[in-house]
C-alpha cells in the first residue's frame, strides 16, 4: 500500500510537469517538460548522493576511527540483510543524521559529530536503523526524484512568468481565445504550490515509515524515541553550520539554521511530537529464535 501510494504521488507530478509545460509553452513546451523530466531525474538517479555528501563536508572514516558506528551499522545491517553502506561524518556540532543512495548497494549514511557525542548506543542503534530504513525503502531515490520534478515544474513556472511578463505565453491568439490564457496563468502560479505539496506529503510519509521500519528492525521503539527527544532538543539551541538547506530534507530531523523558519505546515518533516506519539503507539512482537 505505501509502495503504491508514492507511486501515485510520483505519477501526479510527473503528470502536473507535462501539463504545466503544455499550458505554458503549447506542444514545444510539453516537449522541453518531457526533456527536462528525464535529464533531471537522470542526474538525481546517477548523482544525488555525490551532491548530498559534498555540499554538506561529510568525510569518509574507518572502522578504526568511529568502531562504536561501524559495530551498530554492521549489526543491523547483517539484521536486515542489507549491503553495509559507505559511513561518512560531518564536522558539526548540531546532531543530524542522513542516508543518500539510489539503492541499497550505493548507499551511505553521513552523521555529525555532534550525534555521535551525545547519543548512546541504544539512542545510536535508533537512529542508524532509522537511516537503514531509508536505504531498505528506496526513500532516497523516490525524494530526490520527487525533488528535482517539483523543481522542474517550478522552474517552467518561473519561466511562463517571465514570458507573460514580455508578452509571450502559451500557443497564441488562437489558445487564449479558447481560455488556454488563462489555464496558462493558473498554472504557472498554483502548479509550484500543488507540486510543493505532494512533495511535502511525500516526504513526511517516508519519515513515518523509516520511524516505524527503524523500531521494528531494532525490535522495540524507546531508542529512536530518545534519540528523537534529544535531537529536538539539541536542533533547538545548536545552529547547524555545515548542512545546506538543500540536503535538510534528507536529515532525521528538520536541521535548524539559526533564523526564522517556515510554518510546520510547509515543512519536510512531520511534527516530532507526532512521530514520537507513533512510535510510543507502536506494537511489535519479539521475535522467537
Amino acid at each position: 500500500m505505501k509502495i503504491l501510494r508514492t507511486g501515485v504521488l510520483l505519477i501526479l507530478l510527473s503528470i502536473m510537469l507535462v501539463v504545466v509545460g503544455g499550458a505554458i509553452g503549447g506542444q514545444n513546451g510539453l516537449k522541453i517538460a518531457l526533456a527536462i523530466a528525464v535529464l533531471m531525474n537522470g542526474i538525481s538517479y546517477f548523482f544525488s548522493d555525490k551532491i548530498a555528501l559534498a555540499s554538506s563536508g561529510a568525510k569518509p572514516v574507518t572502522r578504526e576511527q568511529v568502531p562504536r558506528l561501524y559495530a551498530v551499522m554492521e549489526r543491523l545491517a547483517a539484521k536486515a540483510n542489507l549491503p553495509v553502506p559507505k559511513l561518512y561524518v560531518i564536522p558539526e556540532a548540531a546532531p543530524n543524521a542522513f542516508a543518500t543512495g539510489r539503492n541499497p548497494h550505493h548507499a551511505s549514511v553521513a552523521v555529525t559529530e555532534g550525534l555521535l557525542q551525545l547519543m548512546n548506543d541504544e539512542e545510536l542503534e535508533g537512529v542508524i536503523a532509522h537511516e537503514l530504513s531509508h536505504v531498505r525503502n528506496y526513500d532516497i531515490l523516490t525524494s530526490s526524484i520527487a525533488a528535482t520534478i517539483a523543481g522542474a515544474i517550478t522552474y517552467l513556472a518561473s519561466m511562463g512568468r517571465f514570458a507573460m511578463i514580455f508578452g509571450g505565453l502559451g500557443g497564441g491568439d488562437d489558445d487564449r481565445e479558447r481560455g488556454g490564457g488563462l489555464a496558462a496563468l493558473l498554472m504557472i502560479f498554483l502548479a509550484p504550490i500543488a507540486a510543493l505539496i505532494l512533495q511535502l506529503f511525500l516526504s513526511r510519509t517516508r519519515e513515518y515509515s523509516a520511524d516505524e521500519t527503524g523500531a521494528r528492525m531494532v525490535g522495540q521503539p524507546y531508542g529512536l524515541i530518545s534519540a528523537l527527544q534529544k535531537l529536538g532538543a539539541y536542533n533547538q539551541r545548536i545552529p547547524t553550520t555545515s548542512l545546506p538547506p538543500s540536503t535538510a530534507a534528507l536529515c532525521i530531523v528538520k536541521p535548524w539554521f539559526g533564523s526564522g523558519t517556515l510554518s510546520s505546515l510547509f515543512s519536510t518533516h512531520p511534527p516530532l511530537a507526532d512521530r514520537i506519539a507513533a512510535l510510543r503507539e507502536l506494537t511489535i512482537v519479539p521475535s522467537r529464535s
